[in-house]
């Protein structure tokens, strides 16, 4: 086993396409999340400038925005739906605003069915879209002071990276580990290896674990040229940096994909005699793996799906969190990665010649 691990592994090294991989993922995953780096305490005088609405659904500090408490939100709502009775339903102010002071004892969901008798349908939109406003200097530095108590700042940077790194892993790993069992699925080649003494254990899990040990090294490279950039730029900042916390996220969110993968492809290639075929399988896996849903209350997003090789970190810096039961559905991952290459442990005994 251990002298097909090494041999994959001295192979993928001399593959060109290997250190191609590295600049290419570098530059692939820097264009993602260089817009966080930038992210420090504004100075005296210093301000956040573009030309974003005032409040949204969806905001990050990176752009000025920060929460809306509760209390503050609900004023900004009853602002917008004040602006839209005037403006769009043709009320003048007064009759607008005793429409907004029959709803003061009303909770939000109260508020905006009370809203459509008078075919105001728009009412929860327009609260979605106070959740965020646009801070000032002192909410801005605020909030990252009290996101940064309890968390440093590389615990926020690693996910990110995580899901940028693991999002080009999967595209990148399909085609590199293509060619892990191109040579041995040869004819010539396939038959004289199933003559040979060699444990088809041991050749399965030296195969699958040298495709795994080459994406292992290249994900170090990248862990730790993305530290040094965070530690460069955010560390002069201020703000505490961990080499844990990239190697955690790399091995939680995205090492068990890279599992994933190659034990598809030594499962294909023995069902197929040929890797190829796993190529435009694993495209459509990660497809799979990439498309959003809607949850319970049918709102639009990445909430993940069951066996997905790939871990979205999708929302603000400081929002990030992975989708539900995401630790659950990696181990499953591993546990059927595992299961695969049993599998195909057994695919390869079936065909072994005497």
């Amino acid at each position: 086993m251990w002298l097909i691990l090494k041999r994959e592994v001295r192979n993928a090294i001399k593959n060109p396409l290997f250190w191609i991989g590295i600049p290419l993922g570098v530059w692939i995953i820097f264009q993602e999340v260089s817009p966080y780096l930038d992210i420090h305490y504004l100075a005296e005088g210093e301000a956040i400038v573009n030309d974003y609405p005032q409040t949204t659904h969806s905001g990050d500090v990176l752009d000025g925005y920060v929460p809306t408490a509760d209390g503050m939100r609900r004023k900004l709502w009853e602002g917008l739906v004040q602006e839209t009775l005037v403006s769009a339903f043709e009320m003048d102010d007064d009759k607008a605003q005793s429409v907004i002071l029959e709803m003061q004892e009303m909770d939000i969901v109260t508020a905006c069915k009370h809203l459509e008798s008078y075919r105001f349908y728009n009412a929860y939109l327009d609260y979605a879209n106070t959740a965020y406003h646009k801070g000032t200097r002192d909410e801005i530095n605020a909030y990252l002071t009290t996101r940064l108590e309890d968390k440093p700042f590389s615990y926020y940077f690693s996910r990110k990276f995580a899901d940028f790194a693991g999002l080009f892993m999967g595209f990148f790993a399909t085609v590199f580990l293509s060619a892990l069992f191109l040579q041995d699925t040869r004819k010539n080649t396939y038959e004289l290896l199933h003559t040979k003494p060699v444990r088809a254990w041991a050749y399965l899990s030296g195969k699958v674990g040298g495709g795994f040990a080459a994406c292992l090294i290249l994900l170090t490279a990248l862990n730790l040229i993305f530290f040094g950039l965070c530690a460069a730029s955010a560390g002069r900042r201020g703000f505490e940096v961990r080499l844990a916390d990239f190697l955690l996220a790399t091995g939680l969110y995205i090492l068990p994909n890279m599992l994933m993968i190659v034990s598809v492809y030594g499962l294909i290639s023995l069902l197929c005699k040929s890797p190829l075929p796993a190529v435009p399988l694993l495209i459509l896996y990660i497809i799979y793996s990439n498309m959003g849903g809607r949850n319970a209350d049918g709102i639009y997003g990445y909430y993940g799906r069951p066996l997905a090789i790939m871990v979205r970190f999708p929302g603000a810096f400081f929002d990030t969190a992975p989708p539900p039961m995401a630790l659950l559905n990696q181990s499953f991952l591993v546990v059927a990665a595992v299961c695969i290459i049993a599998l195909s442990v057994q695919i390869w005994k079936r065909r072994r010649y005497y």
